[in-house]
């Protein structure tokens, strides 16, 4: 236990600089893609995209990169879990939707049109 203890605030104490180095290897694509700015675009995407890929990699090494892909793969297992409507259901719901939206728009437009009228009876 108190080696696991101890590994964890090892691994702790070198977040920090982990996220030091992905600071700056954000901070390298974004200035390398300015710099090179008279280079062909397809060039600076692709460097652009490796620098990012290595920043990310070292980011999921560190304890909250660890947590966020676990989270990840949660989520991914959630989605799998839920039963999506078909066809059919999907028309349903959006044909009620459709119908609510028109009803509230005609009532909203009802009662828009009756005050309207009370306020210029009212003014005179």
């Amino acid at each position: 236990m108190n080696a696991k203890t101890e590994s964890g605030s090892i691994s702790g104490r070198f977040d920090s600089l982990k996220w030091l180095v992905v600071a700056a290897l954000v901070t390298i694509a974004v200035v390398g893609n300015q710099y090179f700015a008279a280079e062909p675009i397809l060039y600076r995407v692709v460097g652009v995209l490796l620098v990012s890929f290595a920043a990310l990699f070292v980011a999921a090494q560190t304890t909250k990169g660890r947590a966020t892909l676990a989270l990840g793969r949660e989520a991914r297992a959630e989605i799998r879990k839920v039963v999506w409507p078909n066809r059919q259901e999907t028309v349903q719901t959006t044909l009620i939707v459709v119908a609510v939206v028109l009803l509230m728009g005609l009532i909203l437009w009802g009662l828009d049109s009756l005050f309207g009228w009370a306020v210029s009876i009212i003014v005179g």
